[in-house]
């Protein structure tokens, strides 16, 4: 990528006509999705995890985590976007810090969560805005474009209901977030009144039982971004729990058989 990937980046965000950000977990699945036609990667915490043999949540540290994701920005010639769980801690000149520090790293943007690890409870509303004011200011201050996301996470884990989260997306909104998130809400029409609930572009995820839905249903409810968080990685790794317990458990190798060949994989790591 160019010195500056934000402007590209900032440019795919466009509601009602999102673009797939591929979540990668290291730099082959990176340059795959991006050969198969990733206008963007971003990492994810969750797989990234994974590969290091640890849960999600806070099990990674902000070091661990800038020098994965400068891997992938060396992998491939589109921008990257950090998941950066809470940012690595709860003060907001931590956001900032962390806003700093993943710009140094190449990348073209990062979300930021409002929950606090290890505990896993949301941040007080007022604490949950002045980090995001934080982080959003870094942001601005860099001298080149850099794409900051807030995250309201309360409804996934619990920690709130969607009245909440709305609530929290338009404080986030006026604290300078350039892109809004509400991981997994109740329900598509959930989904539309986060849309409805700012003029920033929202992004979606899509696991759960959001997979059910198309990429056209997505635009339709005015979505500008798709991720895919760990989804893509934990089917890999269904593939990893399925053919372990046919060996180990009946000796059945036959679902080995179905990999994709390895000149395929090589064409796409090279091309």
């Amino acid at each position: 990528m160019p010195h500056d990937p934000g402007p590209a980046f900032r440019a795919l965000h466009k509601p009602g006509d999102p673009f797939i950000l591929a979540n990668a977990w290291d730099a082959g699945s990176a340059k795959m999705l991006a050969a198969l036609g990733a206008p963007a990667i971003a990492t994810s915490s969750a797989a990234h995890a994974f590969t290091l043999g640890r849960p999600d949540g806070g099990h990674v540290t902000r070091d661990e985590a800038l020098a994965h994701a400068a891997d992938l920005v060396a992998a491939v010639d589109v921008p990257v976007s950090g998941d950066f769980e809470n940012g690595f801690g709860t003060g907001p000149e931590t956001c900032a810090e962390t806003v700093r520090l993943a710009a140094e790293a190449g990348l073209a943007g990062i979300s930021i969560e409002d929950i606090d690890f290890p505990a896993g409870t949301p941040y007080a509303i007022d604490l949950a805005v002045e980090r995001v004011q934080a982080a959003a200011a870094a942001a601005r201050a860099l001298g080149r474009d850099f794409v900051f996301v807030a995250r309201a996470d309360g409804v996934m884990t619990g920690g709130y209901g969607m009245e909440e989260a709305l609530r929290r997306i338009r404080a986030f909104d006026k604290a300078g977030a350039d892109c809004l998130y509400v991981p997994l809400p109740p329900g598509l029409q959930s989904l539309k009144n986060v849309v409805r609930a700012t003029e920033k572009p929202v992004n979606a995820l899509a696991a759960g039982q959001f997979t059910k839905f198309s990429r056209a249903e997505f635009a339709a409810a005015g979505i500008a971004r798709i991720s895919l968080g760990s989804a893509l990685a934990r089917v890999t790794h269904k593939v990893i729990h399925d053919a372990g317990r046919m060996m180990f458990d009946a000796g059945d190798f036959s679902l080995l058989g179905m990999g994709l060949p390895g000149g395929e994989v090589d064409k796409l790591l090279t091309d």
